[in-house]
């Protein structure tokens, strides 16, 4: 029968599981006429950090007599160190451990007469010249296999990342062990996060101009490193570490410095792979140089602000350069510049700290204006901004009145440009949407109306042309094909129903005033009132919205009365009185008798609990 115990030279550090007492030796159960033992037995090593370099494991193995049951002789025992000479860990695999003969005398009081043997076969091959008369001698037919798993945030494994950690034990392989980042394995990163990132500063404060690009590169590799869905849980740990522990108070310069030389360098490079991960850092770059130029600040009472301002201005340049750059003829380039609209407004609220709401509006407005219109770059490209301009709506920024006057020219136009086009038109309702919500918000400041004014003179028009396209099609398909419009059409045409609804009902007698008066010819106002009837002529015949949402369907019949009765004055005014045109009031006749007749009207069809509900 054979047995083993494992031995500590700690007292008290092993564990046989959660709510048990620890130990300072395991005995392991007895394998009765078993010449392969194997005990698959799991236990737990809670060792102090300060003791665990020097530490090892010493596995003993005893014969137990079925004569005899009290008597358990010795006759082998092996080893293993915790911690190798380079400063790693026991890596986290099955190690196959030399047995080395002993007899029942052993006392092992002194360690030293077996540590220095190997271990295991590559600790031979690292020491192959060990004299044969040592007291202890290899089992040459046994071995001993066990299987380890470390879990710490202050030991590692790793060379490479050990390396990294004790930089300055070796000051002249900095640049080789920075390169070496790459190749430490994710879960090692994110286990040493912070002291990882403390090292990246501490040595970017030692020699800023010779490791800043190489520390850039590297905090670069680690950002994008949380990005993947795997370790996506470990950002609130990021987040912590910026807002709490960061300290290079410096750091903000050189990351600047570096950021602006990638972007100004894309116009130029062919290979752009380092140059597309940089911009897809950008979110925590910025946090951290916004953090670091707090922290800068709050240490010199605002030193070097101007510079600090102009600094950043330039790193917008750089951006507005890298989106303006023609991309049709280069699939490169347009991945760093869809990178690049991808992160840019998740910089918006990092940037609201150090800038005013309108500077920072300034700055995003110069940044979208500066993209291509549509006609000039691809279709992926333009899914790409569009979701970015979707995202600056939707962005807290965008919520400030001050900051949606400078911003909402803007957006207007490119949605205006796709609109014009026929592109992208759900993305664009999206977009629409989610700004008339905003308006609708916020509909008792003043700012709204000038608001609600720029979307009059932007979208009105090409709303109601697009509602126009999309109904010719819908009712195009249903001739053709006998049944209703596919689901995708009837959703985008529902989108914009509500997106013309919306304004329309946002609109006042001075919006109305002024739209009237925007008409420089009698020839552009016909054909306006011409796509306005006829849309509404749609609403009346078409089933946009389902036959139960009967308070939809008479909000809308509302919004059409009023329409209409603004309509009715500029109609009578210039097709009544001096210049009859049969056309146009042949098509608002043909409206009312379309609104009177409508079934959302009938009352009497609907049931006694609708009807009421209703006429409360």
């Amino acid at each position: 029968m054979f047995t083993h115990t494992l031995w500590l030279p700690l007292q008290e550090c092993i564990s046989l599981g959660s709510g048990e007492p620890n130990i300072p030796e395991y005995r392991s159960f007895v394998l009765y006429h078993n010449n392969s033992p194997r005990w698959s037995e799991v236990i737990k090593l809670p060792i102090p950090i300060d003791r665990f370099r020097g530490s090892h494991l010493r596995f003993e193995f005893r014969h137990c007599s079925t004569k005899d049951k009290g008597e358990k002789k010795l006759y082998g025992f092996a080893f293993t160190p915790l911690m190798r000479e380079d400063g790693t860990t026991l890596s986290d695999e099955s190690h196959e451990l030399y047995v080395y003969k002993c007899d029942e005398n052993t006392t092992f009081s002194n360690h030293a007469l077996y540590l220095g043997l190997p271990c295991c076969k590559d600790d031979f091959n690292s020491c192959p010249n060990i004299p044969s008369s040592l007291i202890f001698q290899r089992s040459i037919k046994e071995t001993f296999w066990i299987s380890t798993q470390l879990s710490s945030t202050k030991l590692t494994q790793n060379v490479d990342l050990l390396a990294l950690l004790k930089w300055k034990a070796h000051p002249d392989r900095v640049m080789d062990i920075l390169g070496r980042l790459r190749h430490v394995s994710g879960e090692e990163i994110v286990k040493f996060l912070q002291d990882i990132l403390d090292t990246l500063f501490s040595i970017l404060d030692e020699n800023t101009d010779k490791y800043g690009p190489l520390v850039f590169q590297s905090l670069v590799f680690i950002i994008n490193l949380l990005r993947d869905s795997k370790y996506y849980h470990f950002r609130p740990v990021m987040d912590t570490y910026i807002q709490k522990h960061f300290a290079g108070a410096l750091a903000y310069k050189e990351l600047i410095r570096c950021l602006k030389w990638y972007m100004d360098r894309s116009a130029e490079v062919v290979r752009q792979d380092h140059i597309q991960e940089a911009m897809r850092a950008l979110e925590y770059l910025f946090k951290f140089i916004i953090q670091s130029r707090i922290l800068y600040s709050r240490a010199t009472c605002g030193m070097e602000e101007e510079q600090f301002r102009t600094s950043i201005q330039e790193l917008f340049q750089s951006i507005r350069f890298v989106l303006s750059l023609d991309s049709r003829n280069s699939e490169t380039l347009i991945f760093t510049q869809a990178a690049l609209l991808s992160s840019f407004p998740a910089i918006f609220d990092e940037l609201l700290q150090m800038f005013t709401v309108q500077e920072v509006a300034e700055f995003v407005r110069g940044t979208l204006g500066s993209m291509p219109s549509t006609v000039h770059i691809g279709q992926s490209m333009d899914v790409v901004k569009l979701q970015s301009i979707a995202r600056t709506v939707d962005s807290r920024l965008f919520s400030f009145p001050e900051s949606r006057r400078i911003l909402l020219p803007v957006v207007l136009h490119h949605i205006h440009l796709h609109l014009r086009q026929q592109k992208e038109l759900l993305i664009c309702s999206g977009i629409l949407s989610s700004i008339f919500t905003i308006i609708k918000s916020s509909s008792l400041d003043t700012s709204v109306q000038e608001e609600v004014e720029m979307m009059v003179e932007s979208l009105l028009d090409v709303l109601l042309q697009t509602l126009l396209s999309i109904m010719s099609k819908c009712q195009s398909q249903e001739a053709v094909r006998g049944q209703r419009c596919p689901q995708c059409t009837a959703e985008i045409t529902g989108e914009y129903v509500s997106c013309l609804l919306s304004l329309l009902r946002q609109m006042t007698d001075i919006h109305f005033q002024h739209l009237m008066e925007n008409f420089q010819s009698k020839d552009e106002l016909k054909e306006f009132l011409l796509k306005i009837l006829c849309v509404f002529r749609n609403l009346m015949k078409l089933s946009i919205f389902p036959r139960d949402w009967n308070i939809m369907r008479l909000l809308t019949s509302n919004i059409i009365l009023t329409t209409a009765q603004q309509l009715a004055p500029a109609l009578h005014k210039n097709f009544a009185e001096t210049d009859f045109d049969f056309k146009v009031w042949n098509s608002y006749f043909s409206l009312a008798v379309l609104y009177i007749n409508q079934p959302s009207l009938q009352l009497e069809n609907l049931s006694p609990v609708k009807r009421k509900k209703i006429l409360d």
